[in-house]
């Protein structure tokens, strides 16, 4: 059983080993062959569209969105408005 071991942790170790390897070279080629991010397949959709703006049958809502703003108690903007904090 001793020497057994070490001969299957070296085998899961380089097995490993060799994956990480082959994960990286694939992205070092995706890399190297196309400098250009904008012709790429990884290209960013322009907007994203959270599900909490989708109604029951996935259509953007039409509703009015709440929206609140948080400042920062020391904030001056809000005391040269004349407005209260409370």
């Amino acid at each position: 059983m001793t020497i057994l071991f070490p001969i299957i942790y070296s085998a899961a170790l380089t097995y490993l080993v060799w994956k990480a390897f082959k994960v990286m070279s694939n992205g070092w080629n995706i890399s190297g062959t196309n400098k250009n991010l904008n012709n790429s397949t990884f290209k960013q959709k322009k907007y994203t569209i959270h599900p909490e703006l989708l109604d029951k049958s996935g259509n953007i809502t039409e509703e009015e969105l709440l929206t609140v703003r948080f400042s920062n108690d020391n904030d001056s903007s809000l005391e040269e408005k004349g407005s209260s904090t409370d």
